[in-house]
């Protein structure tokens, strides 16, 4: 049997520490902030990341440089016959078709896996694969796997502020005006490639019902699993856990809690969307018989 090992990104949200613990490796994202490089969880925390940002600070994401990518690989394959590579999705960063292109060079022994995923639901893709490789299935396999179960899961996140989407470019300087105004909260799903607007909510209480409607939707229509058991549920914020615990128990007291994970939302979206953002997600449970 294969010994496969499990790589992803910091956009999954599983910290260096948490990566340790599980046997996973993660790869730190970069950023530029002022000109100068940072790598995510290595020489920047989210409290200075959130800090840099409502400073005014020019922030800009990058992608894992190759050499990096490649440093990574070389190392597992010491020990490890496969490679499993769940960067985030393909549609929000070219990292995806990066990784493609170096694994060209590694004789199949690197799957890249291209399952349109990012922050917690790629975690749950990380740990599934981490599962799958448990049970003996091979690279090859595993990717296969979270291929076509890729759009198993729905993210919906709700935007506190629209200056961020702004800056970059995101949004006209009229439409965030004239949103800042009515104070409103747009709700934005990821199902797949791109960020899009689901809905648009006058307070954050309206927002948060429509993101939890919108997934008891999904559970019911797309997931055959109305209460929520056969899926994870989880949550994501950026600056602030607060607002996420309260909504926790919101979301708790409609549906059942099968281990709802709450993160910090993954800085790649957090720099376009700026501090107070909440997100709710679903993602399809790993089959016993798989």
């Amino acid at each position: 049997m294969a010994k496969v090992a499990i790589v992803t990104d910091s956009n999954s949200g599983i910290t260096q520490d948490q990566a340790k613990e599980l046997g996973i490796s993660v790869l730190p994202m970069p950023f530029f902030i002022n000109g100068k490089l940072f790598y995510e969880d290595i020489d920047l925390t989210q409290e200075q990341f959130y800090e840099k940002l409502e400073g005014g600070a020019e922030i800009s994401t990058s992608q894992p440089a190759i050499g990096d990518v490649q440093a990574v690989w070389d190392e597992l394959l010491k020990e490890y016959d496969e490679i499993v590579h769940i960067p985030m999705s393909s549609g929000l960063s070219s990292s995806c078709e990066t990784a493609l292109m170096i694994a060209q060079d590694y004789d199949e022994k690197v799957q890249v896996v291209n399952n349109q995923r990012i922050s917690v639901t790629q975690r749950r893709s990380a740990l599934d694969a981490l599962e799958l490789a448990k049970r003996g299935k091979s690279a090859k396999e595993i990717k296969d796997y979270l291929e076509k179960t890729k759009f198993d899961s729905s993210i919906y996140i709700m935007i506190d502020t629209l200056e961020y989407l702004k800056k970059g470019g995101r949004l006209t300087a009229g439409a965030a005006a004239l949103g800042t105004l009515l104070k409103i909260k747009p709700v934005l799903q990821i199902q797949g490639e791109k960020l899009d607007s689901y809905a648009k909510a006058r307070t954050i209480k309206q927002a948060k019902k429509q993101m939890l409607q919108a997934v008891m939707n999904d559970l019911k229509n797309r997931f055959g699993s109305e209460d929520g058991s056969g899926c994870w549920l989880d949550m994501a914020y950026t600056k602030d856990i607060g607002p996420a615990e309260e909504f926790k128990e919101e979301v708790l007291a409609q549906l059942k809690d099968e281990g709802l994970v709450i993160n910090p939302l993954s800085l790649s979206i957090s720099c376009h969307i700026g501090p107070g953002a909440l997100a709710l997600t679903a993602t399809k449970k790993l089959p016993d018989n798989v």
